[in-house]
Protein backbone atom coordinates (compact mmCIF):
# COMPACT_ATOMS: atom_id res chain seq x y z
CA UNK A 1 0.00 0.00 0.00
CA UNK A 2 1.10 3.36 -0.74
CA UNK A 3 0.21 6.57 1.56
CA UNK A 4 1.07 10.32 0.57
CA UNK A 5 1.08 13.49 2.78
CA UNK A 6 0.16 16.34 0.65
CA UNK A 7 0.49 20.14 1.36
CA UNK A 8 2.42 23.68 1.45
CA UNK A 9 5.53 24.51 3.14
CA UNK A 10 5.02 24.40 6.84
CA UNK A 11 1.85 22.55 6.60
CA UNK A 12 3.68 19.72 8.87
CA UNK A 13 3.83 16.94 6.53
CA UNK A 14 7.16 15.66 7.82
CA UNK A 15 6.04 15.40 11.34
CA UNK A 16 2.30 13.62 10.26
CA UNK A 17 4.50 11.30 8.03
CA UNK A 18 7.05 10.33 10.86
CA UNK A 19 4.16 9.95 13.66
CA UNK A 20 2.20 8.07 11.17
CA UNK A 21 5.02 5.45 10.08
CA UNK A 22 5.53 5.51 13.86
CA UNK A 23 2.00 4.35 14.81
CA UNK A 24 1.22 1.64 11.65
CA UNK A 25 4.55 0.31 11.12
CA UNK A 26 5.13 2.24 7.53
CA UNK A 27 8.06 3.16 5.68
CA UNK A 28 8.83 6.75 5.47
CA UNK A 29 9.97 8.43 2.01
CA UNK A 30 11.25 12.17 2.69
CA UNK A 31 11.25 14.82 0.23
CA UNK A 32 14.99 15.51 -0.39
CA UNK A 33 15.31 19.24 1.24
CA UNK A 34 18.43 19.76 3.33
CA UNK A 35 20.83 17.60 0.87
CA UNK A 36 19.12 19.54 -2.19
CA UNK A 37 21.69 21.54 -3.99
CA UNK A 38 19.49 23.69 -5.87
CA UNK A 39 17.21 24.99 -2.53
CA UNK A 40 18.95 28.01 -1.24
CA UNK A 41 20.25 29.62 -4.50
CA UNK A 42 16.51 29.25 -5.70
CA UNK A 43 15.28 31.18 -2.51
CA UNK A 44 17.68 33.90 -3.31
CA UNK A 45 16.88 33.95 -7.55
CA UNK A 46 13.85 32.41 -7.89
CA UNK A 47 13.68 33.15 -11.74
CA UNK A 48 17.18 32.19 -12.16
CA UNK A 49 16.97 28.77 -10.68
CA UNK A 50 13.20 27.75 -10.69
CA UNK A 51 13.93 24.70 -13.47
CA UNK A 52 17.25 23.75 -11.94
CA UNK A 53 15.46 23.05 -8.88
CA UNK A 54 12.29 21.44 -9.84
CA UNK A 55 14.06 18.53 -12.59
CA UNK A 56 16.11 17.86 -9.34
CA UNK A 57 12.83 17.54 -7.70
CA UNK A 58 11.05 15.53 -10.11
CA UNK A 59 14.19 13.38 -10.70
CA UNK A 60 14.42 12.95 -6.94
CA UNK A 61 10.17 11.56 -6.30
CA UNK A 62 10.51 9.76 -9.59
CA UNK A 63 13.34 7.71 -8.17
CA UNK A 64 11.25 7.58 -4.59
CA UNK A 65 8.23 5.91 -6.81
CA UNK A 66 10.37 3.32 -8.54
CA UNK A 67 11.58 1.78 -5.15
CA UNK A 68 7.54 1.83 -3.85
CA UNK A 69 6.84 -0.13 -6.53
CA UNK A 70 9.51 -2.37 -5.84
CA UNK A 71 8.85 -2.82 -1.93
CA UNK A 72 6.27 -4.49 -0.26
CA UNK A 73 5.85 -3.00 2.41
CA UNK A 74 3.47 -0.27 3.06
CA UNK A 75 5.24 3.28 2.26
CA UNK A 76 4.31 6.65 3.80
CA UNK A 77 5.35 9.72 1.40
CA UNK A 78 6.07 13.41 2.66
CA UNK A 79 4.74 14.94 -0.80
CA UNK A 80 4.31 13.76 -3.73
CA UNK A 81 5.40 13.98 -7.38
CA UNK A 82 2.08 15.32 -8.48
CA UNK A 83 2.67 18.82 -6.24
CA UNK A 84 6.07 19.37 -7.85
CA UNK A 85 4.25 19.57 -11.20
CA UNK A 86 0.83 20.86 -10.42
CA UNK A 87 1.90 23.11 -7.80
CA UNK A 88 5.34 24.32 -7.63
CA UNK A 89 5.82 23.83 -11.37
CA UNK A 90 2.78 25.63 -12.39
CA UNK A 91 3.31 28.37 -10.03
CA UNK A 92 6.87 28.96 -11.08
CA UNK A 93 5.11 28.91 -14.53
CA UNK A 94 2.43 31.39 -13.59
CA UNK A 95 5.16 34.06 -11.84
CA UNK A 96 7.18 34.03 -15.29
CA UNK A 97 10.20 31.95 -13.64
CA UNK A 98 10.28 29.20 -16.50
CA UNK A 99 10.46 29.94 -20.78
CA UNK A 100 7.86 28.13 -22.57
CA UNK A 101 10.79 25.52 -23.95
CA UNK A 102 11.76 24.77 -20.33
CA UNK A 103 8.21 23.86 -19.33
CA UNK A 104 7.16 21.94 -21.90
CA UNK A 105 10.32 19.93 -21.70
CA UNK A 106 9.54 19.44 -18.13
CA UNK A 107 6.15 18.24 -18.70
CA UNK A 108 7.06 15.86 -21.50
CA UNK A 109 9.99 14.17 -19.07
CA UNK A 110 6.89 13.77 -16.30
CA UNK A 111 4.40 12.28 -18.62
CA UNK A 112 6.55 9.84 -19.73
CA UNK A 113 7.82 9.32 -16.03
CA UNK A 114 3.96 8.33 -15.00
CA UNK A 115 3.24 5.93 -17.58
CA UNK A 116 5.38 3.50 -15.20
CA UNK A 117 4.10 4.65 -12.19
CA UNK A 118 0.68 4.45 -10.24
CA UNK A 119 -0.93 6.94 -7.89
CA UNK A 120 -1.44 6.41 -4.06
CA UNK A 121 -3.93 4.55 -2.46
CA UNK A 122 -4.55 7.33 -0.12
CA UNK A 123 -3.26 10.94 -0.56
CA UNK A 124 -3.89 12.85 2.82
CA UNK A 125 -3.71 17.05 2.35
CA UNK A 126 -2.90 19.12 4.81
CA UNK A 127 -4.63 22.53 4.25
CA UNK A 128 -3.83 25.56 5.97
CA UNK A 129 -3.84 28.91 6.11
CA UNK A 130 -1.14 31.40 4.99
CA UNK A 131 -1.05 32.59 8.75
CA UNK A 132 -0.85 29.32 9.84
CA UNK A 133 2.37 28.26 7.47
CA UNK A 134 4.09 31.60 8.69
CA UNK A 135 3.96 30.50 12.24
CA UNK A 136 5.41 27.19 11.06
CA UNK A 137 8.22 28.33 8.78
CA UNK A 138 9.48 30.97 11.55
CA UNK A 139 8.95 28.48 14.09
CA UNK A 140 11.30 25.80 11.73
CA UNK A 141 14.14 28.09 11.53
CA UNK A 142 15.09 27.35 8.29
CA UNK A 143 17.34 30.61 7.23
CA UNK A 144 16.91 30.47 3.69
CA UNK A 145 12.56 30.17 4.18
CA UNK A 146 12.55 33.29 6.32
CA UNK A 147 12.60 35.58 3.36
CA UNK A 148 9.52 33.94 1.57
CA UNK A 149 7.03 36.22 0.48
CA UNK A 150 3.49 36.31 1.66
CA UNK A 151 2.03 36.02 -1.92
CA UNK A 152 3.89 33.32 -2.59
CA UNK A 153 2.41 31.15 -0.13
CA UNK A 154 -1.03 32.51 -1.04
CA UNK A 155 -0.13 30.98 -4.73
CA UNK A 156 0.35 28.18 -3.67
CA UNK A 157 -2.22 27.95 -1.24
CA UNK A 158 -4.34 28.33 -4.93
CA UNK A 159 -2.91 25.94 -6.08
CA UNK A 160 -2.86 23.17 -4.16
CA UNK A 161 -6.95 23.78 -3.47
CA UNK A 162 -7.07 23.56 -7.76
CA UNK A 163 -4.50 20.42 -7.58
CA UNK A 164 -6.58 18.71 -4.65
CA UNK A 165 -10.29 19.51 -5.69
CA UNK A 166 -10.04 20.01 -9.49
CA UNK A 167 -7.39 17.86 -10.94
CA UNK A 168 -6.35 15.10 -9.17
CA UNK A 169 -8.59 11.33 -9.59
CA UNK A 170 -7.64 9.44 -6.73
CA UNK A 171 -8.69 9.59 -2.91
CA UNK A 172 -8.61 12.55 -0.70
CA UNK A 173 -8.57 13.10 3.06
CA UNK A 174 -8.47 16.39 3.84
CA UNK A 175 -6.94 17.78 6.96
CA UNK A 176 -8.27 21.66 7.94
CA UNK A 177 -4.67 22.12 9.54
CA UNK A 178 -5.25 25.50 11.60
CA UNK A 179 -6.01 25.27 15.13
CA UNK A 180 -4.94 21.57 14.75
CA UNK A 181 -1.64 20.37 16.59
CA UNK A 182 -0.75 16.48 15.78
CA UNK A 183 2.69 16.67 16.80
CA UNK A 184 1.79 17.86 21.00
CA UNK A 185 -1.78 16.40 21.25
CA UNK A 186 -2.39 12.98 21.23
CA UNK A 187 -6.10 13.15 20.41
CA UNK A 188 -5.57 15.52 17.08
CA UNK A 189 -3.14 13.22 15.94
CA UNK A 190 -5.89 10.01 17.07
CA UNK A 191 -8.60 11.78 15.08
CA UNK A 192 -6.63 11.62 12.21
CA UNK A 193 -5.40 7.91 12.67
CA UNK A 194 -9.66 7.30 13.41
CA UNK A 195 -10.32 9.05 9.78
CA UNK A 196 -7.34 6.97 8.50
CA UNK A 197 -8.39 3.46 9.85
CA UNK A 198 -12.03 3.96 8.53
CA UNK A 199 -10.72 5.21 5.01
CA UNK A 200 -8.44 2.40 4.41
CA UNK A 201 -9.79 -0.52 6.68
CA UNK A 202 -13.24 0.17 7.14
CA UNK A 203 -12.55 0.33 11.07
CA UNK A 204 -14.74 2.23 13.22
CA UNK A 205 -13.89 5.29 15.23
CA UNK A 206 -12.22 5.37 18.63
CA UNK A 207 -14.66 6.95 21.57
CA UNK A 208 -12.75 9.82 23.06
Amino acid sequence: MYIAVAGNIGSGKSTLTRLLAHHYGWEARYETVEENPYLEDYYRDIHRWSFNLEVFFLKERFRDLLAIEQSKKTIIQDRTIYEGVYVFMQNNKEMGNLSDRDYETYMELFEQMMSVVRQPDLLIYLKASVPHLVGNIQLRGREYEQAMQLDYLENLNRRYDDFIYNKYQGDVMTVEKDGMDFLNNTKDLAKIIDRIDRQLFGLFPTEY
